[in-house]
């Protein structure tokens, strides 16, 4: 009787986006080894972040609160490996947690989901503009010194549901997440990263091991993209060396093209009165050391309380 070779646990939130990300990683594992999809099992998992609705992230403990119990899972041996939403893997990982692999980035930039409006400059008088991320509260109010910000929790279909509902002018999301759920024809106006910078590693999936986990970690080097490993390695680095939490409004975006990698970074306060830019750009080998000088440099420049924890 030959045995049957055990499954890899795929850990990973129960949202719909979260579902299909793991989906995407399970597809591409398959194909890289040649092996039914059904040797990868999806093992669905409630975090802190999905119970937590009633106020900001920042205000329930920062980053990690999507992550924390998957990283537990996978400690405990229930699964094998992790998959999260970049944007929301902590800058620093608990011991026995690395980042193994990051498939090939979907598009960073963020989005206009707004009735009747095609860019910010197209909202109504003081628009109510619904999110829970500080990053794109100062932004919005950088465009938009009138605007008033309500917080905005939920799924992506739950916040596409408010906007049709009126309760809000407007929210900002992912392109990227509303194109894995089929839903980028939802998006109004698709947002100039140079002007409204995205969250570092936003749009990119990241995959986590067991640190002491050789046959994980090699199982999932097959499926890294090594641009997209370049430029969220930088991105990540410029976020470290700011030691930037969700109450940081932060934004950084690294493109690859060819050998060479280019960077432009951001702090802002809170309100969208001050902010500080930099940009880099260098050979891909340089992306994390790039990426780190970046981040010292505007940590030096940051305004005052904008990096307060």
């Amino acid at each position: 009787m030959t045995q049957s070779t055990p499954k890899i646990r795929i850990g990973t939130r129960g949202s719909p986006l979260a579902l299909r990300q793991a989906e995407i990683v399970r597809a591409l594992l398959a194909k890289a080894h040649h092996r039914p999809e059904s040797d990868f099992e999806i093992v669905p998992l409630k975090t802190t972040g999905d119970r937590v609705l009633d106020r900001p992230l920042a205000d329930a403990g920062g980053k990690g609160l999507f992550t924390k119990e998957i990283d537990e899972a996978q400690l405990g041996g229930r699964v094998e490996l992790g998959v999260h939403s970049g944007k929301d893997v902590p800058t620093f990982l608990p011991e026995g947690i690395r980042i193994a692999a990051f498939p090939e980035r979907e598009d960073p930039r963020d989005v206009l989901i707004a009735k009747g409006a095609a860019s910010l400059a197209d909202l109504p008088k003081a628009p109510v503009v619904g999110t829970s991320s500080v990053r794109r509260q100062a932004l919005v109010l950088r465009a938009r010194p009138d605007a008033s910000i309500r917080l905005l929790r939920g799924n992506v279909g739950t916040r596409l549901e408010k906007i049709t509902r009126g309760e809000f002018d407007a929210t900002i999301l992912a392109l990227a997440g509303l194109r894995r759920l089929d839903l980028a024809g939802q998006a109004h106006a698709v947002l100039d990263p140079k002007i409204f910078p995205p969250s570092v590693a936003q749009g990119a999936i990241a995959i986590t091991v067991r640190a002491d986990d050789a046959k994980a970690a090699q199982l999932v080097a097959a499926i890294a993209h090594q641009p997209t490993q370049a430029a969220v390695t930088m991105e990540r680095a410029f976020l470290a060396a700011l030691d930037g939490s969700c109450r940081a409004p932060i934004g950084g975006h690294a493109q690859v093209k060819g050998e060479r990698v280019f960077f432009s970074g951001i702090v802002i306060a809170p309100d969208g009165t001050g902010a500080v830019e930099t940009t880099r750009e260098g050979s891909i080998r340089d992306a994390e050391a790039l990426g780190r000088d970046a981040g010292e440099e505007l940590r030096r420049r940051a305004p005052a309380g904008a990096l307060d924890a």
